[in-house]
């Protein structure tokens, strides 16, 4: 579904990402990992079409979208939760989650709505206050509910269980791997690698900009060379 080759982005004068390579098949859920400044952000804002990139091509359904705007990549059935969850926060909960649909014309918007409210009931008892006011655990339900919104083929996820008390991370995984066994292809971002080892099927790993590792989640978790710099063990 996602085929990126020899990618390489810079921040002025600063290489954010060195000739990276990667591909996501339909229906997995593949992780990346790395430490903070690797570069991950900065892979899943190129895909976005939100960051500039000095080489090489991202394919989605085999299209180039190498060069196509944010919002094009939106409607070609990309949806990005940001770091930091991007809410828009003196609006509702029902009106953040509308505005993800809004590169849709159907008339289910409010079926889908409703989809997410049985996902995650706290948000119907929240529907009418602003998103702003909510807990972190709150607002990133939020996020995934406007992102969800979209329908998306593609869901990329950063950073997810950021800033989040453990059980509201787990919620909120386990709402991830219902999605993957739904049908939905997902990238996920992750500083806590034990757990985005745990609940992907493939990973790679970022280290100043390059791609050092890949292959299957729970054969990187035995890793010795990811345990020692990622698991602390």
């Amino acid at each position: 579904m996602l085929k990126i080759d020899n990618l390489s982005c810079n921040y002025k004068q600063i290489i954010a990402l060195s000739d990276v390579s990667l591909h996501i098949n339909r229906g997995e859920i593949v992780s990346l990992i790395g430490a903070n400044g690797a570069g991950k952000t900065t892979l899943l804002r190129a895909i976005s079409g939100l960051q500039k990139i000095r080489d090489g091509k991202i394919y989605f359904d085999e299209n180039d979208i190498t060069k196509l705007e944010s919002h094009d990549v939106a409607k070609l059935g990309i949806a990005q939760i940001p770091e930091g969850r991007g809410l828009f926060s003196i609006l509702s909960v029902e009106e953040n989650l509308r505005l993800g649909a809004y590169v849709r014309d159907d008339g289910e918007v409010r079926s889908d709505i409703e989809k997410i409210y049985a996902q995650f009931p706290t948000l119907r008892e929240k529907s009418q206050e602003y998103a702003g006011t909510l807990s972190g655990g709150q607002q990133q339900m939020v996020a995934v509910g406007r992102a969800l919104m979209s329908r998306p083929k593609l869901l990329l996820l950063d950073e997810p269980s950021m800033g989040l008390a453990p059980i509201i991370v787990e919620e909120i995984f386990e709402v991830i791997k219902t999605l993957r066994d739904s049908g939905t292809t997902i990238f996920i971002v992750e500083q806590n690698a034990f757990l985005a080892l745990s609940v992907t099927d493939r990973a790679y790993v970022l280290e100043n900009g390059k791609i050092v590792m890949s292959g299957d989640s729970l054969e990187l978790l035995k890793d010795e060379r990811v345990k020692e710099a990622y698991l602390g063990a």
